[in-house]
Order: structure tokens, then C-alpha cells, then sequence
């Protein structure tokens, strides 16, 4: 993870690049910052991802920024986040986005806990159009998770930093994604006999992004970052999903499941999914859904 130290240190009102005046930080990662900026040519208020300046002249940092910024400029569904500028070509190297207003899935579980029903359906059914989507244009996501889950309607699904053509993820070799919810074949795409990652990765991170919005908490236990035993590092590679609360509705869990079966082969596609949960959305109370939509 990057340090404050290893950031651009701008205050309110700084330019990170021509036209685009910083807010306040938002956050990042290893390699980028994100940063909240006014857009003069928007006219509005964007999220700025760039790279932090150690990462500047790194190739595997840059190359990692042109894959993003190739994924963004090919993917234009209403549930992914849209990319608006390239800036990797100036001092300090970055992408434009849409800011999307709205809490994050895992904040939203953070501070009241599990989602209700009128919740956690539209989102999966949101969701699950998004990876329909990717999988008719042979692109990947890589790293489904809560925190990459803006909740509203639609529910949004941003950070595209690890999205890859199916073909290019089906030859990774080392793990890529964010280790709770990583597919069995992302932890462990070299296991002789093993599958690889493809479209049915996403599918797994769906299943492990609905049951913590279902349960309040991950299918699964945390692993040990420096353990040398890949099933210890990655306990999904031998352990079962834990207990769905008994309150979840049956149709639910059996998607869950579905989606977290070891072998991609067996989950189901995306749009089933779809198909599965929208009648269990449909069935609600009306007066429960109010401020949702129902879909088709």
C-alpha cells in the first residue's frame, strides 16, 4: 500500500495537471492516488487517478495505467464507471473519471451492517449486467469486490486497474485481485490441472461481493499474506464459503453458492444471475421498495 509520504501533497485549489484543480485526497493505492478535482473542462466536480511519484518512471506502474486507460476507452456500459480524459502523457500521469456520488458497498456494510433485500437485489441484478456486458466484449474485470461497488440506482462498479482482455487473463500467472475475493484460479492460476481466469472469475467475485452485502461479513476467513502454503494464504482454495444467515431467502443462497463453486465451469453465467434474482426482487412488498426501481 503507498504512503501519504509517496503522494503529490496538493492542497485545495493546486493544479494536478492544466485544468483540473485539486479538492481533497480520496485515497489509493500501491501505485496511484485518487484525488477529487474540478474539471474545467467538465465544468464539474471528477475523480483524478494518478500515479504516485515514485511510480512515475516505473514501466510496470505505466503499463498498468495504459491497460486502464485502454479498458475504460473499450467499456461503456451504464454500471461501469466512465472514463472522460488520458493524462498519462503529462508530468504527472493520470486518468480522468466520472465521479459517482453515492456510498461504497463496503462502507455501507462498515457502518449499518448487513444490506435488506430491496438493497442487495438490485445491486446483484446491477452488477451482474455489467459482467454480461464484459463478457460479450471478451474483457475481465478482475476484482469484484464491496469496496469497488458504488451503491445507487444503478449500482456502479468502478476500478478498472486490473481489467484485462479475457485471452491476456487467461494467461496470468501470478495472483491478480484482492485476496478475500479472488476466484480459486486468480489465487492460483499455475495449479498443474488447475482452470485460469476468465469471465467465470468475476462471476466468484460477484457471489463474494453479494454474500457479504447478504451476511454482513466475507464468505471467507482472512488468509496469511506470508504464508509460503497457497492454501493458507488463499483459504478459498480449500474451505467452504462460511453460513449464510437462515433469514436469507433460499433463492439467494443458492446463487451465492453458484457463483462460489471451486470449479468455473459449474458457475453460473452472468446474466443467470440476473435471471435468478429478479423475480425474487419482483416479489417484494411494493411498499418495501420505495426510492428502488424494478428492473424489466
Amino acid at each position: 500500500m503507498g504512503t501519504r509520504d509517496d503522494g503529490w501533497h496538493l492542497g485545495e485549489g493546486d493544479l494536478l495537471a492544466p485544468g483540473l484543480s485539486a479538492l481533497k485526497r480520496l485515497g489509493g493505492g500501491t501505485a496511484y492516488e485518487a484525488w477529487l478535482c474540478f474539471d474545467e473542462v467538465t465544468w464539474s466536480a471528477v475523480v483524478v487517478k494518478v500515479l504516485r511519484p515514485s511510480q512515475v518512471d516505473d514501466e510496470s506502474s505505466r503499463r498498468g495505467l495504459r491497460r486502464e486507460v485502454l479498458a475504460l476507452a473499450t467499456i461503456n456500459h451504464p454500471v461501469v464507471v466512465r472514463g472522460l480524459r488520458d493524462g498519462q502523457h503529462g508530468d504527472r500521469p493520470h486518468v480522468v473519471l466520472e465521479h459517482i456520488d453515492g456510498p461504497r458497498l463496503s462502507s455501507l456494510v462498515r457502518r449499518h451492517g448487513r444490506l435488506q433485500e430491496q438493497q442487495y437485489l438490485p445491486l446483484a441484478i446491477d452488477v451482474a449486467s455489467a459482467l454480461h456486458y464484459l463478457r460479450q466484449v471478451g474483457w475481465t474485470h478482475l476484482d469484484i469486490k464491496p469496496s469497488n461497488v458504488i451503491m445507487g440506482a444503478p449500482a456502479r462498479l468502478i476500478d478498472l486497474s486490473v481489467a484485462r482482455p479475457e485471452e491476456d487473463a487467461r494467461r496470468l500467472r501470478h495472483p491478480i485481485g484482492t485476496d478475500a475475493y479472488m476466484a480459486p484460479e486468480q489465487c492460483d492460476p499455475t495449479a498443474p490441472g488447475g482452470a485460469v481466469p476468465s469471465y467465470a472469475s468475476d462471476v466468484w467475485g460477484l457471489g463474494a461481493t453479494l454474500f457479504h452485502a447478504v451476511a454482513g461479513v466475507r464468505p471467507f476467513a482472512h488468509g496469511d499474506p506470508d504464508a509460503d502454503d497457497v492454501r493458507l494464504r488463499f483459504p478459498q482454495l480449500v474451505a467452504d464459503p462460511a453460513p449464510l444467515p437462515d433469514d436469507v431467502p433460499p433463492t439467494v443462497a443458492d446463487v451465492v453458492h453458484a457463483c462460489l463453486r471451486r470449479d468455473p465451469a459449474g458457475r453460473p453465467l452472468p446474466h443467470e444471475v440476473a435471471d435468478a434474482l429478479e423475480p425474487v426482487l419482483a416479489g417484494l412488498p411494493r411498499g418495501s421498495l420505495a426510492g428502488f426501481r424494478i428492473r424489466g
